[in-house]
């Protein structure tokens, strides 16, 4: 069983800078700008041999205005200080003791917790000048570290290993959020393989629309924060959720603004993470906002999901507040059929993240659809398919000769991808080949998801193989 440990500390000090280290990977975002963090996450690592679950959280503010950002973010730190089994508080040994580290070490002592002191930015054989002094917060000598250059990470170790070897049943708490038995859901088995164990749920869309309050009530706690302040998710906060069984791995995103208006450099970072998060994802369900349904934005963010080949589910959010549910539905769904044409059948559903509302009809669409990108048809049944729709809507004759369609094959899904084999790929028209999609989509219930072809010059391959 890992050890949690929680990173915490004043803003900027290097926080996510050792979680990426400890966890061996680049998850969390790092920037010079104070605040980046704003929502805590967690990770899998390792510190040489001793198995770790890392939580990286925000960085503790000195004066927090009851209800302010500050605040907000304070209270989801302590949410991930409750769960853990030891805090590494980390400060800045350039720096020495400042008065955000003293207020943070108040808050610390408050807390029924052992406490690690780490100073960060060690590097070589010489200490900072200001390193004694460290010592006058309260927590015994400070461990120096580089989390940039990994220095330092022996001695940290030799400092949790004690912690490590204490009783397992008092650490029952410090399995990752995925791994526990959920109140909708059976426990996870732990034979299935990384890929058939979870779905990868990457909830999308623009600033403001009611993203992480819909994480929120889908969870049924306040895991993200929320606020009417635009922009408030920064990074691509990745928590497990099991649902009726079936283990999810949700992806909280920053919201996506037009490029052209993006000029903040940890703008554009957040924006790089939702796209890496998309390209990761087995489905993504795309948040809209009632009040400005399908702009050219959310359009443009759905174009990005299914060139990536993911699933796509449209929520749209707000719906309590609409008043003319039938014609704004329609409205949309004539949009979405004429915009999104390549993936004709998208489910749309209509909820109330704040509310609640809609929830259980949207995850019904992200079941069906991650099914949907999953199906696998037999060679056989899309051969008698094909053959069907040569005799009744043959291809057109291009140069005096007749196109002609060999044979058919599903290579791969997720998502479904065809190989067919034709006289002449090169001059099938792209409307026929619309034609076939259509055709698929209608006969193998294949509605919503992109479908791939792979064209492919020559005569039946598996006639090849029987001549032989």
């Amino acid at each position: 069983m890992s050890l949690t440990l929680a990173i915490c500390g004043r803003p900027n000090v290097g926080k996510s800078t050792l979680f990426n280290r400890l966890v061996g990977k680049r998850m969390a975002l790092i920037d010079d700008t104070p605040g980046v963090t704003r929502d805590w996450r967690e990770g899998e690592g390792t510190l040489f041999d001793l198995p770790l679950r890392v939580l990286d959280t925000a960085g503790l503010e000195n004066k927090r205005a009851k209800g302010s950002l500050a605040a907000r973010t304070a209270a989801r730190t302590g949410e991930a200080l409750a769960q853990t089994d030891v805090i590494l508080f980390l400060v800045d040994a350039q720096a020495g003791v400042t008065a955000e580290d003293k207020a943070v070490a108040r808050e610390l002592r408050k807390i029924d917790k052992p406490i690690i002191l780490a100073a960060n930015k060690c590097e070589g054989t010489k200490l900072p000048s200001a390193f004694d002094e460290l010592a006058e917060l309260g927590f015994g000598e400070p461990i120096a570290i580089s989390a940039s250059h990994g220095e330092g990470l022996g001695d940290l170790r030799e400092a949790l290993k004690s912690f490590a070897s204490s009783d397992e049943k008092n650490r029952s708490h410090s399995l990752p959020p995925e791994k526990k038995a959920k109140k909708k859901g059976a426990p996870i088995e732990p034979e299935l393989s990384e890929e058939e164990k979870y779905l990868h749920l990457a909830i999308i869309g623009r600033p403001n629309v009611g993203k992480s309050t819909l994480i929120n009530k889908m969870i049924g706690e306040e895991r993200m924060l929320t606020g009417p302040e635009p922009g408030l998710t920064r990074d691509a906060i990745p928590i497990g959720w099991n649902y009726r069984g079936k283990p999810v791995r949700l992806v909280d995103t920053a919201g996506l603004r037009r490029r052209a208006r993006v000029t903040d450099k940890l703008e554009k970072m957040s924006g790089h993470e939702t796209i890496r998060a998309i390209r990761l994802a087995h489905v993504a369900v795309l948040v809209i906002d009632a009040a400005q349904p399908l702009e050219k934005q959310d359009l443009l963010i759905a174009h990005h999901v299914t060139e990536e080949g993911r699933a796509l589910v449209i929520a749209v959010n707000k719906w309590d507040a609409v008043k003319d549910k039938r014609g704004l539905l329609r409205e949309i769904e004539n949009k979405a059929g004429y915009a999104l044409a390549q993936v004709t059948g998208l489910p749309i559903v209509t909820i109330s993240a704040l509310k609640g509302e809609g929830l259980d009809a949207l995850m019904k669409a992200v079941m069906h659809i991650y099914d949907t990108w999953n199906i696998r048809i037999s060679t056989g049944r899309l051969n008698r398919w094909l053959e069907k729709v040569e005799d009744e809507h043959p291809p057109p004759i291009t140069g005096g000769r007749r196109i002609k369609l060999r044979y058919i094959t599903q290579i791969k899904s997720r998502p479904p991808t065809f190989q067919l084999w034709v006289n002449k790929p090169v001059d099938l028209p792209g409307s026929y080949q619309n034609f076939l999609t259509n055709g698929l989509r209608k006969t193998f219930n294949l509605q919503g998801v992109p479908i791939r072809w792979q064209l492919k010059k020559g005569d039946n391959p598996y006639d090849e193989k029987k001549k032989k």
